[in-house]
């Protein structure tokens, strides 16, 4: 499902929020037609003069290396990206603090909607390895409506159950316990990666314990205690970032706050 081989960056010069900066990235064209992601980023049912023209919506893929900005706070608003293959986190610096994760984001998904309503980015957007992402310039929504509607509504499809998943998380991070959150940020995980045809018991873990911690409002010490406490009941094995779900009916239970350890 995702590229096999780790792309190669090249440097170019970019204008980013209004003041010239240097980023390493290469912007290829998207073939939409033959992309691995087809049946996830599209719907359906298109024919093939309306795949053939996919790419002007879509008309640029940028690679971006581990730890490069995809887009950073306060940057203006001009796209939405499908990420095409690799992991993101979103992310509020703080140089007081420890920077706050607010969200994951992996293959298949959307990116930057938390601009669309101020016109500009509410967070920083960091590839967490080597990514690959297809932008679609906002203002091509509008014309998208008209010319594609079956692929506008799929669009608006992905958008809203982005927001879905950020609201169910809200819900887990306000009402339960540090053991029910991490479990169901595990099962969450892998519900993600079974939609792209992954098993969803056993995956790597893209982000470090201090992100998850960040993300899911816990201490670094409290998540390596409960990976620790999972593995020792026989729910987890963890052998550095590789995860397998041993117990998934057990850790469903501790999500759900039925079992607390």
């Amino acid at each position: 499902m995702t590229t096999k081989q780790e792309p190669q960056s090249c440097k170019k010069n970019s204008e980013s929020a209004g003041k010239g900066v240097s980023i390493d990235f290469t912007e290829v064209k998207a073939h939409c037609q033959h992309c691995d992601l087809n049946p996830v980023c599209h719907p359906p049912g298109l024919n093939t003069d309306e795949m053939d023209s996919l790419d002007q919506w879509f008309p640029t893929r940028r690679r971006l290396k581990r730890g490069e900005s995809l887009y950073e706070i306060g940057e203006a608003f001009n796209a939405i990206y499908a990420v095409r293959s690799g992991f993101f986190k979103t992310v509020l610096p703080s140089p007081q603090q420890r920077d706050q994760v607010t969200g994951f984001q992996m293959t298949g998904e959307i990116l930057g909607m938390d601009g669309i309503g101020s016109g500009f980015h509410a967070c920083q957007a960091v590839a967490l390895e080597v990514s690959e992402v297809c932008l679609m310039p906002y203002g091509n929504v509008e014309e998208l409506a008209s010319n594609l509607p079956n692929l506008h509504a799929h669009l608006n499809k992905l958008m809203s159950q982005r927001i879905v998943h950020d609201q169910s998380a809200f819900k887990i991070l306000a009402n339960l316990r540090s053991e029910s959150r991490l479990a169901a940020f595990l099962l969450d995980l892998g519900k993600r990666f079974s939609t792209l045809g992954y098993s969803p018991n056993t995956f790597v873990l893209r982000m470090t314990r201090e992100e998850i911690g960040s993300y899911l409002g816990l201490s670094l010490e409290t998540v390596s205690r409960i990976f620790s406490r999972f593995q020792e009941d026989g729910l987890v094995d963890v052998q550095t970032r590789h995860l397998q779900i041993t117990n998934p009916e057990a850790l469903s239970e501790i999500a759900a706050g039925k079992n607390s350890h």
